[in-house]
């Protein structure tokens, strides 16, 4: 069957040939007497099309009209035999996405349904473009994880929200070790390999409420809502303790193993976002220049560098 119609028509006779006329012309057509008889179908099935009349017993076909739009994903064409007292511009205004006269010509209401579905089709593809733009431009093509430029403006909500309910909110800075080294010597195209891999441990030693961003280059940032520090540690060994356990394998015979340096920090309340980036910065540094593949913590004051580094 095609698309899915409903006819909503008090007047039996009339609502038996319209909905005879469309399932005739390759639609999946149903019927209803009354607005409440159509709302009860729409919670039951799928509608594409609503065809209603405008004057129905109890609720009105306009009302009709504005509580499937209000809750259900349906286009709604509108009839009525009282041009006079009804306008086309008064239906539209209301969400219908068309008007037509009584006594409908039915040859007249399929040219008007078959426009509205390829407006409804046109409409879908647009929005699926539309988000498919959006996903693109907040994603990295290569490893799959969110951008910097998202990372900026998701850890900018983060921030607002830590500030606002008093909630910890934590960081991870990490660089995959001695990886421009890996390039020169195994090529970029290995290198990637590296990225793209380590980008999926990463995402798998995360909860549903973190979230990963490559930040540029081999460096990846997570932000961690309603974490402390010390949990944030935590995570950051699991995710140090998986990729040091993966095997590359650049060369046959010659595995090769890759560790990373990270940076751990916990947001002081009110403190600026580039405060709070700069300390994660700054502990990821401190791993590496306490020998790498290890987890670093600092904490809010510049003065308190937990010695702890593992």
């Amino acid at each position: 069957m095609g698309n899915r119609i409903l006819i909503v028509e008090d007047k039996a006779d009339v609502r038996d040939s319209m909905c005879q006329f469309m399932l005739l012309t390759g639609f999946a057509a149903a019927a209803a007497a009354s607005a409440e008889e159509a709302l009860e179908h729409l919670r039951q099935a799928e509608v594409d099309i609503v065809i209603t009349d405008i004057v129905l017993p109890g609720m009105g076909g306009l009302e009709l009209t504005k509580e499937v739009k209000k809750g259900h994903h349906a286009d709604v064409i509108v009839m009525t035999g009282y041009s006079d007292n009804f306008s086309y511009e008064g239906a539209i205004g209301i969400g219908a996405s068309d008007f037509v006269i009584k006594p409908v010509r039915f040859e007249e209401l399929l040219l008007r349904v078959r426009r509205v579905l390829r407006e409804r089709e046109l409409t879908e593809e647009r929005n699926r473009m539309m988000a498919e733009l959006q996903t693109l431009a907040i994603t990295d093509g290569l490893t799959g994880l969110y951008n910097s430029r998202h990372f900026y403006t998701q850890l900018e909500l983060e921030v607002d929200r830590a500030n606002r309910y008093r909630h910890p909110l934590s960081m991870l800075l990490i660089d995959i070790d001695h990886f421009k080294e890996f390039n020169d010597r195994f090529g970029h195209l290995e290198g990637d390999k590296v990225l793209a891999r380590f980008s999926q441990v990463l995402k798998s030693c995360l909860r549903t409420n973190d979230a990963a961003y490559r930040y540029g280059g081999e460096e990846f940032t997570v932000i961690l809502p309603e974490t402390g520090a010390e949990e944030a540690r935590t995570v950051a060994q699991r995710i140090r303790a998986a990729l040091e356990a993966e095997i590359f394998s650049p060369d046959p015979g010659r595995p090769v193993s890759k560790t990373i340096s990270t940076g751990v920090t916990q947001y002081h309340p009110n403190e600026e976002m580039t405060a709070f980036i700069n300390r994660a910065d700054a502990a990821m540094y401190l791993s590496k220049q306490n020998g790498r593949n290890r987890v670093s913590v600092l904490h809010a004051s510049p003065s308190e560098v937990d010695p702890s580094a593992c």
